[in-house]
Protein backbone atom coordinates (compact mmCIF):
# COMPACT_ATOMS: atom_id res chain seq x y z
CA UNK A 1 0.00 0.00 0.00
CA UNK A 2 2.65 2.83 0.71
CA UNK A 3 4.62 1.82 -2.41
CA UNK A 4 1.47 2.38 -4.62
CA UNK A 5 1.32 5.66 -2.24
CA UNK A 6 4.35 6.53 -3.08
CA UNK A 7 4.62 5.72 -6.82
CA UNK A 8 1.36 8.10 -7.13
CA UNK A 9 2.54 11.03 -5.44
CA UNK A 10 5.51 11.07 -7.33
CA UNK A 11 4.02 10.82 -10.45
CA UNK A 12 2.36 13.52 -9.19
CA UNK A 13 4.97 16.11 -8.51
CA UNK A 14 6.35 15.06 -11.96
CA UNK A 15 3.34 16.21 -13.89
CA UNK A 16 2.88 19.06 -11.39
CA UNK A 17 6.86 19.86 -12.66
CA UNK A 18 6.38 19.36 -16.22
CA UNK A 19 3.55 21.16 -16.46
CA UNK A 20 4.90 24.14 -15.68
CA UNK A 21 7.29 24.36 -18.45
CA UNK A 22 4.38 23.74 -21.37
CA UNK A 23 5.78 24.99 -24.61
CA UNK A 24 2.00 26.51 -25.37
CA UNK A 25 2.17 29.58 -23.50
CA UNK A 26 5.69 29.81 -22.50
CA UNK A 27 7.30 33.33 -22.64
CA UNK A 28 11.36 32.93 -22.93
CA UNK A 29 13.07 34.92 -20.76
CA UNK A 30 17.00 34.91 -20.75
CA UNK A 31 18.96 37.35 -18.46
CA UNK A 32 19.58 40.39 -20.54
CA UNK A 33 15.63 40.59 -21.14
CA UNK A 34 15.01 40.30 -17.26
CA UNK A 35 17.45 42.73 -16.24
CA UNK A 36 15.89 45.18 -19.41
CA UNK A 37 12.17 44.63 -18.03
CA UNK A 38 13.21 45.40 -14.49
CA UNK A 39 14.93 48.75 -15.00
CA UNK A 40 12.42 49.69 -17.04
CA UNK A 41 9.43 48.73 -14.50
CA UNK A 42 11.77 49.33 -10.89
CA UNK A 43 10.09 52.37 -9.36
CA UNK A 44 13.02 52.92 -7.83
CA UNK A 45 14.57 53.70 -11.27
CA UNK A 46 12.02 55.67 -12.47
CA UNK A 47 11.57 57.93 -9.41
CA UNK A 48 15.66 58.84 -10.12
CA UNK A 49 14.79 59.41 -13.40
CA UNK A 50 12.34 61.79 -12.59
CA UNK A 51 14.98 63.55 -10.26
CA UNK A 52 17.06 63.29 -13.13
CA UNK A 53 14.82 65.20 -15.26
CA UNK A 54 13.84 67.90 -12.67
CA UNK A 55 17.28 68.53 -12.10
CA UNK A 56 18.21 68.60 -16.12
CA UNK A 57 15.05 71.22 -16.02
CA UNK A 58 17.03 73.24 -13.06
CA UNK A 59 20.54 73.39 -14.67
CA UNK A 60 18.45 74.86 -17.83
CA UNK A 61 16.60 77.02 -15.63
CA UNK A 62 20.20 78.41 -14.38
CA UNK A 63 21.69 79.06 -17.90
CA UNK A 64 18.67 81.12 -19.15
CA UNK A 65 18.61 83.29 -16.09
CA UNK A 66 21.56 84.74 -17.96
CA UNK A 67 19.01 86.12 -20.38
CA UNK A 68 17.43 89.66 -20.28
CA UNK A 69 14.18 89.90 -18.12
CA UNK A 70 11.21 91.72 -20.10
CA UNK A 71 7.71 92.51 -19.04
CA UNK A 72 4.82 94.19 -20.11
CA UNK A 73 1.97 95.74 -18.38
CA UNK A 74 -1.63 97.03 -19.18
CA UNK A 75 -4.27 99.08 -17.10
CA UNK A 76 -7.96 99.66 -18.06
CA UNK A 77 -10.79 100.81 -15.66
CA UNK A 78 -13.54 103.38 -15.55
CA UNK A 79 -13.39 106.46 -13.21
CA UNK A 80 -16.36 107.71 -11.48
CA UNK A 81 -16.68 111.16 -9.51
CA UNK A 82 -14.01 113.69 -9.76
CA UNK A 83 -10.93 112.94 -11.43
CA UNK A 84 -7.68 113.94 -13.23
CA UNK A 85 -7.82 114.56 -16.87
CA UNK A 86 -4.44 113.51 -17.87
CA UNK A 87 -4.58 115.01 -21.04
CA UNK A 88 -4.01 118.91 -19.55
CA UNK A 89 -4.14 117.77 -16.02
CA UNK A 90 -7.31 119.38 -14.85
CA UNK A 91 -10.30 118.62 -12.82
CA UNK A 92 -13.39 116.67 -14.20
CA UNK A 93 -16.31 115.68 -12.53
CA UNK A 94 -17.88 113.36 -14.94
CA UNK A 95 -17.35 109.40 -15.94
CA UNK A 96 -14.40 108.39 -17.98
CA UNK A 97 -12.13 105.35 -18.70
CA UNK A 98 -8.90 105.39 -18.84
CA UNK A 99 -5.78 103.14 -19.03
CA UNK A 100 -2.01 102.54 -18.91
CA UNK A 101 0.84 100.82 -21.18
CA UNK A 102 4.14 99.92 -20.25
CA UNK A 103 6.88 97.35 -21.60
CA UNK A 104 9.95 96.75 -19.45
CA UNK A 105 13.36 95.10 -19.65
CA UNK A 106 16.32 95.12 -17.63
CA UNK A 107 19.78 92.94 -17.80
CA UNK A 108 22.14 91.99 -15.60
CA UNK A 109 25.54 93.28 -16.06
CA UNK A 110 27.22 91.66 -12.69
CA UNK A 111 26.35 90.30 -9.61
CA UNK A 112 29.23 88.47 -8.43
CA UNK A 113 28.98 86.05 -10.74
CA UNK A 114 26.54 84.15 -9.06
CA UNK A 115 24.95 83.18 -12.52
CA UNK A 116 28.03 81.55 -13.73
CA UNK A 117 28.72 79.67 -10.56
CA UNK A 118 25.01 78.88 -10.33
CA UNK A 119 25.34 77.39 -13.90
CA UNK A 120 28.17 75.30 -12.80
CA UNK A 121 26.89 74.65 -9.31
CA UNK A 122 23.62 72.84 -11.53
CA UNK A 123 25.98 71.01 -13.95
CA UNK A 124 27.79 69.26 -11.20
CA UNK A 125 24.25 68.07 -9.35
CA UNK A 126 22.60 67.20 -12.86
CA UNK A 127 25.88 64.92 -13.60
CA UNK A 128 26.02 63.53 -10.04
CA UNK A 129 21.73 62.58 -10.49
CA UNK A 130 23.07 60.67 -14.03
CA UNK A 131 25.30 58.83 -11.85
CA UNK A 132 22.69 58.40 -9.09
CA UNK A 133 20.24 56.71 -11.85
CA UNK A 134 22.68 54.30 -13.40
CA UNK A 135 23.48 53.32 -9.40
CA UNK A 136 20.09 52.42 -8.90
CA UNK A 137 19.91 50.59 -12.74
CA UNK A 138 23.13 48.74 -11.79
CA UNK A 139 21.28 47.62 -8.16
CA UNK A 140 18.74 46.12 -9.74
CA UNK A 141 20.66 44.56 -12.12
CA UNK A 142 22.73 42.83 -9.35
CA UNK A 143 19.27 41.84 -7.75
CA UNK A 144 17.31 40.48 -10.86
CA UNK A 145 21.43 38.37 -11.43
CA UNK A 146 21.13 37.18 -8.18
CA UNK A 147 17.50 35.93 -8.47
CA UNK A 148 17.81 34.16 -12.23
CA UNK A 149 20.97 32.78 -11.02
CA UNK A 150 19.14 31.27 -7.95
CA UNK A 151 15.86 30.04 -10.52
CA UNK A 152 18.60 28.58 -12.41
CA UNK A 153 20.06 26.96 -9.46
CA UNK A 154 16.87 25.72 -8.01
CA UNK A 155 16.11 23.85 -11.09
CA UNK A 156 19.15 22.16 -11.54
CA UNK A 157 18.63 20.86 -7.73
CA UNK A 158 14.65 19.69 -8.69
CA UNK A 159 16.49 17.65 -11.87
CA UNK A 160 18.98 16.61 -9.38
CA UNK A 161 16.22 15.35 -6.67
CA UNK A 162 13.91 13.59 -9.59
CA UNK A 163 17.08 12.07 -10.95
CA UNK A 164 18.07 10.96 -7.59
CA UNK A 165 14.45 9.90 -6.48
CA UNK A 166 14.22 7.73 -9.80
CA UNK A 167 17.18 5.69 -8.93
CA UNK A 168 15.66 4.62 -5.63
CA UNK A 169 11.96 4.12 -7.40
CA UNK A 170 14.48 1.27 -9.30
CA UNK A 171 15.70 -0.15 -6.60
CA UNK A 172 12.04 -0.15 -4.74
CA UNK A 173 10.93 -2.06 -7.59
CA UNK A 174 13.66 -4.56 -7.82
CA UNK A 175 13.68 -5.36 -3.88
CA UNK A 176 9.91 -5.66 -3.72
CA UNK A 177 10.29 -9.00 -6.50
CA UNK A 178 13.18 -9.89 -4.40
CA UNK A 179 10.75 -9.48 -1.19
CA UNK A 180 8.19 -11.34 -2.69
CA UNK A 181 10.17 -14.00 -3.70
CA UNK A 182 11.63 -14.50 0.32
CA UNK A 183 15.44 -13.80 -1.04
CA UNK A 184 16.38 -10.30 0.72
CA UNK A 185 15.24 -9.37 4.67
CA UNK A 186 12.06 -7.34 5.02
CA UNK A 187 14.08 -4.31 6.38
CA UNK A 188 16.27 -3.95 3.23
CA UNK A 189 13.30 -3.53 1.17
CA UNK A 190 11.66 -0.63 4.21
CA UNK A 191 15.20 0.86 4.11
CA UNK A 192 15.00 1.56 0.59
CA UNK A 193 11.48 2.72 0.82
CA UNK A 194 12.23 5.20 3.63
CA UNK A 195 14.54 6.43 1.54
CA UNK A 196 12.68 6.91 -1.63
CA UNK A 197 9.92 8.45 0.33
CA UNK A 198 12.47 10.89 2.01
CA UNK A 199 13.29 11.51 -2.11
CA UNK A 200 10.24 11.99 -3.12
CA UNK A 201 9.89 15.36 0.16
CA UNK A 202 13.68 16.41 -1.02
CA UNK A 203 11.32 16.84 -4.76
CA UNK A 204 8.83 18.76 -3.39
CA UNK A 205 10.33 20.93 -1.35
CA UNK A 206 13.02 21.55 -4.67
CA UNK A 207 9.58 22.67 -6.31
CA UNK A 208 8.70 24.86 -3.51
CA UNK A 209 12.17 26.61 -3.90
CA UNK A 210 11.96 26.81 -7.70
CA UNK A 211 8.54 28.68 -7.73
CA UNK A 212 9.83 30.45 -4.78
CA UNK A 213 12.90 31.90 -6.54
CA UNK A 214 10.65 32.43 -9.75
CA UNK A 215 7.83 34.41 -7.77
CA UNK A 216 10.75 36.36 -6.10
CA UNK A 217 12.25 36.95 -9.90
CA UNK A 218 9.02 38.26 -11.21
CA UNK A 219 8.54 40.91 -7.91
CA UNK A 220 11.73 42.42 -9.39
CA UNK A 221 10.59 42.33 -12.74
CA UNK A 222 7.37 44.02 -11.61
CA UNK A 223 5.28 42.29 -14.26
CA UNK A 224 2.67 39.17 -13.69
CA UNK A 225 4.41 36.33 -12.42
CA UNK A 226 4.08 34.06 -15.26
CA UNK A 227 4.10 30.30 -14.12
CA UNK A 228 5.20 29.07 -17.47
CA UNK A 229 7.99 30.83 -18.08
CA UNK A 230 11.51 29.19 -19.62
CA UNK A 231 14.77 30.37 -18.55
CA UNK A 232 17.88 31.06 -20.54
CA UNK A 233 20.68 28.28 -19.30
CA UNK A 234 24.06 30.38 -18.68
CA UNK A 235 26.69 28.66 -19.47
CA UNK A 236 28.06 26.56 -17.10
CA UNK A 237 31.43 25.84 -18.97
CA UNK A 238 33.19 29.18 -17.61
CA UNK A 239 36.63 28.33 -16.79
CA UNK A 240 36.67 28.19 -12.66
CA UNK A 241 40.00 28.86 -11.67
CA UNK A 242 41.88 30.76 -8.87
CA UNK A 243 41.61 34.47 -8.39
CA UNK A 244 44.89 36.25 -10.20
CA UNK A 245 45.64 39.79 -8.99
CA UNK A 246 44.74 41.60 -6.03
CA UNK A 247 41.51 43.00 -4.16
CA UNK A 248 43.58 46.49 -4.31
CA UNK A 249 43.74 46.67 -8.15
CA UNK A 250 39.62 45.69 -8.67
CA UNK A 251 39.13 48.24 -5.67
CA UNK A 252 41.00 50.86 -7.57
CA UNK A 253 39.09 49.81 -10.91
CA UNK A 254 35.85 50.63 -8.54
CA UNK A 255 36.60 53.36 -7.91
CA UNK A 256 36.60 55.02 -11.61
CA UNK A 257 33.29 53.13 -12.62
CA UNK A 258 31.02 53.07 -9.49
CA UNK A 259 28.70 55.39 -9.93
CA UNK A 260 27.65 56.10 -6.39
CA UNK A 261 31.14 56.99 -5.84
CA UNK A 262 31.35 59.38 -9.02
CA UNK A 263 27.97 60.83 -7.74
CA UNK A 264 29.47 61.45 -4.07
CA UNK A 265 32.71 63.46 -6.17
CA UNK A 266 30.50 65.43 -7.80
CA UNK A 267 28.15 66.50 -5.59
CA UNK A 268 31.42 67.65 -3.10
CA UNK A 269 32.14 69.81 -6.30
CA UNK A 270 28.36 71.42 -6.44
CA UNK A 271 28.50 72.36 -3.13
CA UNK A 272 32.06 73.86 -3.30
CA UNK A 273 30.65 75.82 -5.97
CA UNK A 274 27.31 76.96 -4.10
CA UNK A 275 29.98 78.77 -1.33
CA UNK A 276 30.90 80.81 -4.78
CA UNK A 277 27.03 81.67 -5.40
CA UNK A 278 26.70 82.60 -1.68
CA UNK A 279 29.38 84.80 -1.50
CA UNK A 280 28.38 86.43 -5.02
CA UNK A 281 25.07 87.39 -3.02
CA UNK A 282 27.70 89.69 -1.22
CA UNK A 283 28.78 91.70 -4.15
CA UNK A 284 26.50 94.98 -5.44
CA UNK A 285 24.66 93.83 -8.74
CA UNK A 286 24.66 96.06 -11.67
CA UNK A 287 21.49 96.37 -13.89
CA UNK A 288 20.21 97.92 -17.19
CA UNK A 289 16.85 98.93 -17.55
CA UNK A 290 14.23 100.10 -20.20
CA UNK A 291 11.22 101.31 -19.86
CA UNK A 292 8.37 101.92 -22.51
CA UNK A 293 5.00 103.81 -22.05
CA UNK A 294 1.87 105.14 -22.80
CA UNK A 295 -1.91 106.14 -21.31
CA UNK A 296 -5.17 106.65 -22.65
CA UNK A 297 -8.46 108.39 -21.27
CA UNK A 298 -11.55 108.46 -22.59
CA UNK A 299 -11.95 112.11 -21.97
CA UNK A 300 -9.23 113.55 -23.89
CA UNK A 301 -10.11 116.07 -26.87
CA UNK A 302 -8.28 117.72 -29.26
CA UNK A 303 -9.14 120.99 -31.98
CA UNK A 304 -10.67 120.04 -35.41
CA UNK A 305 -7.79 120.89 -38.02
CA UNK A 306 -8.90 124.01 -40.29
CA UNK A 307 -12.20 124.83 -38.28
CA UNK A 308 -13.10 128.71 -37.78
CA UNK A 309 -13.60 129.87 -34.38
CA UNK A 310 -16.96 130.09 -32.73
CA UNK A 311 -18.58 132.74 -30.03
CA UNK A 312 -19.47 130.25 -26.91
CA UNK A 313 -20.14 130.53 -23.08
CA UNK A 314 -16.83 130.01 -20.96
CA UNK A 315 -18.51 129.48 -18.06
CA UNK A 316 -17.24 132.28 -16.32
CA UNK A 317 -19.56 135.66 -15.90
CA UNK A 318 -19.32 139.16 -14.75
CA UNK A 319 -21.46 141.55 -12.64
CA UNK A 320 -22.06 145.13 -13.99
CA UNK A 321 -24.50 147.24 -11.97
CA UNK A 322 -27.58 145.22 -11.58
CA UNK A 323 -26.92 142.91 -14.35
CA UNK A 324 -24.62 139.45 -14.93
CA UNK A 325 -23.68 138.97 -18.15
CA UNK A 326 -21.82 135.48 -19.29
CA UNK A 327 -18.03 135.70 -20.64
CA UNK A 328 -18.00 134.64 -23.86
CA UNK A 329 -14.87 134.18 -26.00
CA UNK A 330 -14.05 132.39 -29.66
CA UNK A 331 -13.48 129.16 -29.39
CA UNK A 332 -12.68 125.92 -32.12
CA UNK A 333 -14.81 122.69 -32.11
CA UNK A 334 -13.19 120.11 -30.66
CA UNK A 335 -13.14 116.04 -30.97
CA UNK A 336 -12.32 113.18 -28.48
CA UNK A 337 -8.63 112.02 -29.12
CA UNK A 338 -8.71 108.34 -31.24
CA UNK A 339 -6.93 105.49 -28.76
CA UNK A 340 -4.16 105.37 -31.20
CA UNK A 341 -3.90 108.69 -31.91
CA UNK A 342 -3.59 108.92 -28.12
CA UNK A 343 -1.13 105.73 -27.36
CA UNK A 344 1.46 107.56 -30.00
CA UNK A 345 1.08 110.71 -28.62
CA UNK A 346 1.50 109.92 -24.91
CA UNK A 347 4.54 107.72 -25.53
CA UNK A 348 7.50 108.20 -23.35
CA UNK A 349 10.16 105.89 -22.34
CA UNK A 350 13.68 105.31 -20.23
CA UNK A 351 16.92 103.79 -20.27
CA UNK A 352 19.22 103.82 -17.38
CA UNK A 353 21.78 101.64 -14.67
CA UNK A 354 20.53 100.60 -11.49
CA UNK A 355 22.73 99.58 -8.38
CA UNK A 356 21.83 97.65 -5.93
CA UNK A 357 24.00 97.75 -2.55
CA UNK A 358 23.88 95.17 -0.14
CA UNK A 359 24.40 96.89 3.04
CA UNK A 360 22.87 95.36 6.27
CA UNK A 361 20.18 92.65 5.41
CA UNK A 362 19.82 90.89 9.29
CA UNK A 363 23.54 89.38 8.50
CA UNK A 364 22.06 86.21 6.49
CA UNK A 365 24.26 86.87 3.58
CA UNK A 366 27.15 86.10 5.76
CA UNK A 367 25.34 83.12 7.39
CA UNK A 368 24.29 81.28 3.88
CA UNK A 369 28.01 81.70 3.04
CA UNK A 370 28.41 79.73 6.67
CA UNK A 371 25.98 77.42 5.52
CA UNK A 372 27.44 76.62 2.20
CA UNK A 373 30.77 76.04 3.54
CA UNK A 374 29.32 73.64 6.44
CA UNK A 375 27.21 71.28 3.78
CA UNK A 376 30.37 71.26 1.67
CA UNK A 377 31.87 69.69 4.48
CA UNK A 378 29.47 67.06 5.11
CA UNK A 379 29.40 66.10 1.19
CA UNK A 380 33.22 65.65 1.90
CA UNK A 381 32.58 63.22 4.59
CA UNK A 382 29.90 61.38 2.73
CA UNK A 383 32.29 61.40 0.11
CA UNK A 384 35.04 59.77 1.74
CA UNK A 385 32.57 57.56 3.83
CA UNK A 386 31.46 55.75 0.51
CA UNK A 387 34.95 55.44 -0.35
CA UNK A 388 35.78 53.68 2.62
CA UNK A 389 33.05 51.52 2.16
CA UNK A 390 33.41 50.80 -1.50
CA UNK A 391 36.86 49.88 -0.25
CA UNK A 392 35.33 46.80 2.24
CA UNK A 393 32.27 45.40 -0.04
CA UNK A 394 35.52 44.75 -2.53
CA UNK A 395 37.49 43.09 0.29
CA UNK A 396 33.85 41.09 1.14
CA UNK A 397 33.31 40.68 -2.61
CA UNK A 398 37.33 39.38 -3.22
CA UNK A 399 36.80 37.23 -0.27
CA UNK A 400 33.34 35.79 -0.97
CA UNK A 401 34.81 34.70 -4.54
CA UNK A 402 37.73 32.99 -3.24
CA UNK A 403 35.51 31.45 -0.55
CA UNK A 404 33.46 30.47 -3.35
CA UNK A 405 36.14 28.99 -4.97
CA UNK A 406 37.23 27.01 -2.77
CA UNK A 407 33.98 25.60 -2.07
CA UNK A 408 33.72 24.85 -5.49
CA UNK A 409 36.93 22.97 -5.13
CA UNK A 410 36.22 20.90 -2.62
CA UNK A 411 32.73 19.70 -3.78
CA UNK A 412 34.14 18.90 -6.91
CA UNK A 413 36.48 16.28 -5.14
CA UNK A 414 33.86 15.34 -2.84
CA UNK A 415 31.89 14.37 -5.58
CA UNK A 416 33.95 12.60 -7.01
CA UNK A 417 35.06 10.40 -4.11
CA UNK A 418 31.73 9.90 -3.13
CA UNK A 419 30.81 9.29 -6.57
CA UNK A 420 33.17 5.81 -6.67
CA UNK A 421 32.03 4.84 -3.14
CA UNK A 422 28.38 4.98 -4.03
CA UNK A 423 29.34 3.18 -7.70
CA UNK A 424 30.96 0.77 -5.71
CA UNK A 425 28.05 0.55 -3.36
CA UNK A 426 25.65 0.04 -5.52
CA UNK A 427 27.60 -2.62 -7.06
CA UNK A 428 27.79 -4.47 -3.73
CA UNK A 429 24.46 -4.01 -2.51
CA UNK A 430 23.19 -5.29 -5.70
CA UNK A 431 25.08 -8.36 -5.72
CA UNK A 432 23.41 -8.50 -1.95
CA UNK A 433 27.24 -7.97 -0.52
CA UNK A 434 26.04 -4.99 1.62
CA UNK A 435 22.96 -4.07 3.98
CA UNK A 436 20.69 -1.78 2.52
CA UNK A 437 21.69 0.73 6.01
CA UNK A 438 25.47 0.71 3.63
CA UNK A 439 24.04 1.84 0.66
CA UNK A 440 21.77 4.22 2.09
CA UNK A 441 24.45 6.07 3.64
CA UNK A 442 26.72 5.98 0.31
CA UNK A 443 23.56 7.54 -1.35
CA UNK A 444 22.87 10.27 0.59
CA UNK A 445 26.58 11.10 0.92
CA UNK A 446 26.72 10.95 -3.22
CA UNK A 447 23.06 12.77 -3.40
CA UNK A 448 24.36 15.62 -0.61
CA UNK A 449 27.82 16.11 -2.73
CA UNK A 450 25.91 16.56 -6.20
CA UNK A 451 23.38 19.26 -4.21
CA UNK A 452 25.99 21.20 -2.91
CA UNK A 453 28.71 21.70 -5.68
CA UNK A 454 25.58 22.68 -7.86
CA UNK A 455 24.52 24.83 -5.56
CA UNK A 456 28.24 26.22 -5.33
CA UNK A 457 28.93 26.76 -9.21
CA UNK A 458 26.04 28.88 -9.17
CA UNK A 459 27.26 30.74 -6.39
CA UNK A 460 30.68 31.18 -8.06
CA UNK A 461 29.26 32.18 -11.13
CA UNK A 462 27.21 35.47 -9.01
CA UNK A 463 30.52 36.25 -7.24
CA UNK A 464 32.30 36.41 -10.10
CA UNK A 465 29.97 38.72 -11.33
CA UNK A 466 29.89 41.11 -8.63
CA UNK A 467 34.01 41.73 -9.11
CA UNK A 468 33.15 41.78 -12.71
CA UNK A 469 30.99 44.85 -11.67
CA UNK A 470 33.42 45.98 -9.60
CA UNK A 471 35.85 46.26 -12.43
CA UNK A 472 33.18 47.89 -14.81
CA UNK A 473 32.81 45.04 -17.29
CA UNK A 474 29.90 43.21 -15.67
CA UNK A 475 28.18 41.25 -18.77
CA UNK A 476 25.01 39.30 -19.02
Amino acid sequence: MMKRYSSWVFIFILIFHNSGFSQDSTKFLSIKQCVDLAIKNNLLVQQSQITLETNGVTFKQAKDNLLPQISGTVSQGNNYGRSVNSTNNTYVDQQNSSGSYSLNGNLLLFNGLQLQNAIKQNALFYHASKMDLQQQKDNITLLVLNAYLTVLSSQEALGIANKQASVDSAQVARLAIQNEQGAIPPATLSDLQGQYASDEVTVVNAINALETAKVTLFSYLNVPYQKDAVYEMVNMNADISDLNGSSDSIYQAALQTIPTIKANDLRVQSFQKSIAVARGKMWPSLYFYGNLNSNYTSIATNTIANSLPTPGNTGEFVTIGPNTYDVQANGYPTEKTAFVDQVKNNRFQSIGLQLNIPILNYLSLRNNVKIAKLNYENAKIISTSSHYQLQQMVEQAWQNLRSAYGQYKGYVDQVRAYGESFRTAEIRFNAGVLTSVDYVIAKNNVDRANLNLSAARYNYIFRTKILEYYEGRLTL
